[in-house]
């Protein structure tokens, strides 16, 4: 699926700074190792979010939606070139929190960050917020 979808965006849109990226989804960050257990996934999550990186990069993708907790891993093993991009991303004093919510493997921004992560994804705190609404532009 990943290599047919790379050729379709290749087939349509020429290599270049504004074409469409294709991300492969990994591992949700709301599975902890049970979780993975009961869909019968074993081993880590960590060497099964590697090798799925691995398998989207050979097919074209470029890049893989995966938690922070497996950014740095994945970086060494694809190369800088490879996008990480990385939800469950909670603020530092949002982080005790989220043991509350369905994100299992989560981390704040700077975390992300120093892992390799080239984007974040920071949805639970913003829609979660009393006001997620942004101030108004002055």
């Amino acid at each position: 699926m990943v290599h047919a979808a790379a050729q379709a965006i290749g087939a349509v849109q020429p290599m270049g700074a504004d074409r469409s990226r294709l991300l492969a989804v990994t591992i949700l960050t709301s599975m902890d190792q049970k979780a993975m257990r009961e869909v019968g996934l074993g081993g880590t999550s960590q060497a099964r979010v590697l090798k799925l990186a691995q398998l989207a990069k050979k097919a074209g993708a470029d890049g893989v939606v995966a938690s922070v907790k497996e950014a740095r891993a994945i970086r060494k093993a694809c190369g800088r070139d490879f996008l990480i991009v990385t939800p469950g991303v909670r603020p530092k004093e949002k982080a005790a929190a989220a043991k509350d919510d369905d994100q299992a493997r989560t981390a704040t921004p700077a975390e992300a960050i120093r892992a390799g992560a080239d984007f974040l994804v920071v949805g639970r705190p913003i829609t979660a917020a009393s006001d997620p609404a942004p101030p108004p532009k002055p």
